[in-house]
């Protein structure tokens, strides 16, 4: 028997839940620094920005804060955050976590779109025990320096993969479960209410690079122009073209990440020269894009 607590119509059911297993379905990552580590409590941990990062409470306490807004987190609880916003950390005596710092893959990019700026699964090794000990047990184990490092560091002979696959099981089911036990707003993954909207936003992160004009998206959504452009507006709070132009810089951030040559990513986002991309770039980051990634090297 089928318990559908809010009531709504199992195709309703069924089409979020093919949504969410068509989003898990399309997460791949990049593996940046995956480390487990006993802070010291009087220590301050910022976790990286315009990244994904994971935290898994292996022992102890922590207390976090996004932007903010404070949070605690017990053994066994873990948190997701994009990186849109500052994120920090600080931690009892005697706490152990892992920290996963993960790059989504271009063709994965608009899964950050999808995400809250913080998403907390209070105990995830409840929800999702095999995931939490694949969690308490994979990175760089730092939590004793006399000890040094004792896991594979990821550098050698197939190990980058056989990390980034396990970083990505982790990824994969701690948003499951942040979707699976009413986390996730209705409708999830869905980034509007209107499905006809929703059509155009897939198109876009779909195809960034193709040449958008409200009219084209207008088509795609089955409206007028006109309606499109007012109904869109009052939805996302900004122009058809801005919301282009974000995803462009977003899935060009991630390029940058991976060591994409600048007149690559110009190239496939569409624009028609690099100079006009990093015009774009600029405008949106304040740097340029050899800049941007020089100081996220640094």
């Amino acid at each position: 028997m089928t318990l559908l607590a809010d009531g709504r119509p199992h195709s309703a059911v069924t089409t979020e839940r093919s949504r969410v297993d068509a989003l898990l379905a399309s997460i791949d990552t990049t593996l940046r620094r995956q480390v487990r580590i006993a802070p010291d409590p009087h220590d301050t941990i910022a976790l990286d920005r315009d990244a994904l990062s994971i935290v898994y409470v292996i022992d102890g306490a922590v207390r976090t804060r996004c932007g903010d807004k404070p949070m605690s987190l017990t053994k066994g609880d873990a948190v997701l955050t994009p990186g849109r916003i500052p994120m920090s950390l600080k931690t009892d005596p005697g706490t152990r976590i892992l920290i996963s710092t993960l790059t989504l893959t271009p063709g994965a990019a608009h899964i950050a779109t999808a995400l809250p700026d913080v998403a907390l699964v209070r105990d995830f090794a409840h929800h999702e025990p095999a995931a939490a000990g694949l969690a308490a047990q994979i990175g760089i184990d730092l939590t004793d320096p006399l000890l040094g490092a004792t896991e594979r560091d990821c550098t050698t002979g197939g190990d980058d993969v056989v990390c980034r696959m396990m970083a990505n099981t982790v990824l994969v089911s701690l948003v499951r479960a942040w979707a699976a036990h009413g986390c996730a707003p209705a409708g999830w993954p869905s980034r509007t209410a209107d499905p006809f909207l929703e059509r155009a936003i897939e198109a876009i992160h779909a195809a960034p690079g193709r040449d958008w004009s409200v009219e084209g998206l207008a088509n795609v959504s089955a409206m007028s122009r006109t309606v499109f452009a007012e109904r869109f507006r009052q939805e996302f709070g900004t122009s058809p073209a801005s919301y282009v132009t974000e995803v462009r810089i977003r899935a060009a951030q991630d390029r940058l990440a991976l060591g994409c040559l600048v007149s690559e990513i110009s190239r496939d986002l569409g624009y028609g020269s690099d100079e006009g991309f990093s015009r774009a770039f600029r405008r949106r980051t304040g740097q340029t894009p050899s800049a941007w990634r020089e100081a996220r090297t640094a």
